[in-house]
């Protein structure tokens, strides 16, 4: 025996992610129509049980008058709870196995489903203590042996009491029989595990409150198998981001809280506070002085494709990685862009526009297909590439122009200059970054360039066109339609827009819904949150904005230590000296511009 603690461990809703009861249930009225009701009723009165609310004795005797179960069922629920075990209880069997002579599942649920499923993670027969099912020659389960102290109220008190266990006694459970060992004054401490389920009852008169099994082992320094829980990894999300972002943050174990607009920059340096993870999208500004306050950042999302909006040095310099979702939209950007030049060439705006005034004008006057006209896209990256091929497929003829050296896709053009590109294309179609550089790209000089009777789209940043250029380009009839969906000013949801190409003819304001489909914001949520996810987990900077990029295997029963510094010769051989002295055997890992701050791996 390692020492003289014990652990009690309730089984139902603790050690499994259900109630084994409800789940017989749902087995063995399968074929019943009124399965669900019935279903319904046995949650009910188990709730009420777990809850204090019912004498337990009479929620036992209920359910099994409504369970109608034989013994085959129970092979088949014991296949489906060896599915539903606690995640963390499943993260941790080193802990099963190293406390085996302390542990004890002290259950009001059956024997026959229970030991089946704990003895795999190494826990002893004789600790497992459970109620027992009496079965009729047909197999049918139609009572409890009634002598089980767990099949009375104050069961598990009744129990515990017999034991005698000499030494500190902890409890884990979910439910109000679990606290009453600690009120009976059976146990030094209780914890109300909430991984699966949380009752307020239980929560309220618990010593703690645990999230998941690492929480417990962390608080009573014992062995784990993550170095930190997860649940004390805060994470913040702005601006609506999908909850998809949200499932999969919460699904790994991590506290999660929503904002849904952005803030100011000093209510920014307040929210930050103890935040591990920020999820932002493009109207919430990261700066240096926010970045000052976060005093436990590691990582920030940028659910968009754009960074901007984030000191991405002062990121750096701070050890704190960035992530954003590069691909994620590019369809829905690509369809936008399609179907706008579309009705821009068809001139259907000035026509639906007419018709609500009722006028009916059937003239083809200013209406073109679209097939055969030549599309400029300028900047092909991602979205440009894809755009390039969706409209040659539309029969179009298509012109690029990238200051970076890009493969054409299909029949594509290359031009080899801005002026080449705007000379020759029908429409033109924007699809650069927001740097510096590229502000008013497209300015007096550029429309003079083009072409008479241009189609013009801007999808990509509001800062890259010269808006009182545009609109003098309009109202000359040089560009005959429009589709804007950036400004270089974009107003909060609740504040007026005010811009020169409100109430213009054929022009198509969008308030930047370029990425904003159902299909686009679960990508970019997904995608985002699964690349911190996998940073965190494994130390994998793949498609971080900001840092070199590392690409490693995940591990199994070890630890990876990560040690993010600026490039200073000596600091590796230090960190090494450290562990050494603690004889620890490590593999170290060094990739990156040795220009920037460089990430070093020590396993």
């Amino acid at each position: 025996m390692k020492s003289n603690k014990y652990f009690i461990i309730d089984f139902d809703s603790t050690f499994t992610k259900v109630e084994g009861l409800d789940e017989l249930a749902a087995i063995s009225l399968a074929n019943q129509d009124n399965k669900a009701e019935i279903v319904g009723q046995i949650k009910a009165i188990t709730d009420q049980g777990m809850s204090g609310n019912l004498p337990f004795k009479e929620s036992l005797e209920r359910r099994l008058k409504l369970l109608k179960a034989n013994k085959k069922h129970l092979s088949l629920l014991v296949e489906r709870l060896k599915d539903k075990v606690s995640d963390s209880m499943k993260r941790n069997r080193a802990f099963f196995e190293d406390f085996s002579d302390q542990i004890f599942i002290i259950s009001s649920g059956f024997k026959e489903f229970i030991v089946p499923i704990v003895i795999e993670f190494g826990i002893k027969l004789e600790n497992i203590y459970a109620n027992e099912f009496i079965f009729n020659e047909n197999d049918e389960i139609i009572d409890f042996k009634r002598d089980n102290p767990l099949s009375q109220d104050n069961g598990k008190v009744k129990l515990i009491a017999s034991l005698n266990l000499q030494g500190d006694v902890f409890v884990i459970g979910d439910g109000y029989t679990d606290y009453e060992i600690r009120k009976a004054g059976l146990a030094n401490k209780f914890y109300a595990f909430t991984e699966n389920v949380s009752r307020e009852i239980v929560t309220e008169n618990a010593d703690h409150v645990v999230p998941n099994l690492d929480e417990f082992l962390y608080i009573n320094k014992l062995p784990m198998s993550v170095s930190y829980p997860k649940n004390r990894i805060n994470v913040l999300l702005f601006e609506n981001i999908h909850p998809e972002a949200v499932r999969l943050f919460e699904a790994e174990g991590y506290n999660v809280s929503t904002i849904p607009k952005a803030l100011s920059e000093d209510e920014l340096c307040e929210a930050v506070k103890n935040v591990s993870i920020l999820g932002i999208r493009s109207k919430t500004e990261i700066t240096k002085k926010v970045l000052d306050n976060a005093n436990k950042l590691i990582a920030i999302g940028a659910f968009c494709i754009g960074t901007n909006q984030i000191d991405l040095q002062a990121a750096m310099e701070k050890g704190v990685a960035v992530f954003n979702a590069p691909y994620s939209n590019t369809r829905s950007v690509v369809e936008l862009a399609i179907g706008e030049m579309i009705l821009l060439i068809r001139n259907i705006p000035d026509k639906t526009a007419g018709m609500h005034q009722g006028i009916w004008d059937k003239s083809a006057k200013n209406s073109f297909e679209i097939r055969g006209k030549k599309l400029g896209i300028v900047g092909y990256g991602n979205i440009g590439a894809q755009l390039s091929v969706v409209a040659e497929a539309l029969g179009m003829k298509v012109y690029y122009y990238d200051v970076v050296e890009k493969l054409a896709m299909g029949n594509a053009i290359k031009c080899n200059s801005l002026k080449e590109l705007l000379s020759e294309a029908d429409v033109i179609s924007l699809h650069v970054d927001g740097r510096a550089s590229n502000k008013n790209l497209i300015g007096e000089a550029e429309f003079d360039q083009m072409k008479n009777g241009v189609v013009f789209l801007n999808l990509a940043r509001g800062s890259v066109v010269n808006i009182p250029a545009l609109v003098k380009n309009l109202q000359s009839g040089k560009i005959i339609g429009a589709g804007i969906d950036v400004f270089p000013v974009e107003p909060n949801n609740n504040e007026e827009f005010i811009s020169e190409l409100r109430g213009m003819k054929n022009v198509i304001l969008t308030p930047h819904i370029g990425g904003s489909t159902a299909e686009a914001q679960f990508n970019i949520g997904n995608f985002v949150a699964s690349k911190i996810i996998d940073y965190i987990n494994t130390g994998n900077t793949y498609t971080s904005v900001n840092f070199p990029t590392i690409q490693l295997p995940t591990l199994e029963n070890a630890h990876r230590l990560m040690h993010i510094h600026k490039n200073t010769s000596g600091i590796l051989a230090k960190i090494n000296g450290i562990l050494a002295k603690h004889q620890i055997n490590t593999k170290s890992i060094l990739r990156g511009n040795i220009s920037k701050p460089t990430k070093k791996l020590v396993m």
